[in-house]
């Protein structure tokens, strides 16, 4: 794996420092990405998003979805009821699992539902009046004008 030096990154840089942090963390990590279970990320409308994961197996019971620190954590362990069950073959994964999303600035889950074996979580990114982008109305003045005038009044 390369080893990147992000040293000057935080000397160049004022107030990106979460951008920094993000990237070493990502570029350090030797432990792959877990592949299970597979998910989808959509964009339903231009501020709201929806995480969709395949859990089939899984009950309400079995399943967590919780924020902290900035990250959607989703989690889910099987309860070992069906011991006595004998299975000749079994394609169907219910091992425990834990996936976490790290969540943008601004941006919250709604809600969460399951249904047919997938678990939907709805997201909405909510930008403040403060951060959004503003146009300034720049105000005319007659000091130009004035200058020009008193120059040719002198020559």
């Amino acid at each position: 794996m390369r080893n990147f030096d992000l040293a000057p990154l935080y000397r160049a840089t004022v107030g990106f420092d979460q951008i920094a942090d993000m990237m070493d963390r990502v570029l350090s990590s030797e432990i792959s990405q877990p592949t299970y279970p597979p998910y989808n990320i959509e964009k339903t409308a231009d501020d709201t998003y929806r995480i969709s994961i395949a859990v089939a197996g899984f009950s309400d019971a079995d399943l967590s979805v919780e924020v902290k620190e900035g990250a959607l954590v989703v989690s889910a362990r099987k309860s070992d009821a069906d011991e006595s069950r004998t299975y000749l073959h079994r394609g169907i994964a219910t091992r425990a699992f834990e996936r976490k999303f790290q969540l943008a600035d601004h941006v919250r889950v709604t809600g969460a539902a399951h249904t047919d074996g997938m678990l939907h979580i709805d997201l909405v990114r909510e930008v403040p009046e403060a951060l959004k982008p503003r146009r300034i109305e720049i105000a005319k003045t007659d000091a130009i004008e004035k200058d020009v005038v008193d120059a040719k009044a002198v020559n």
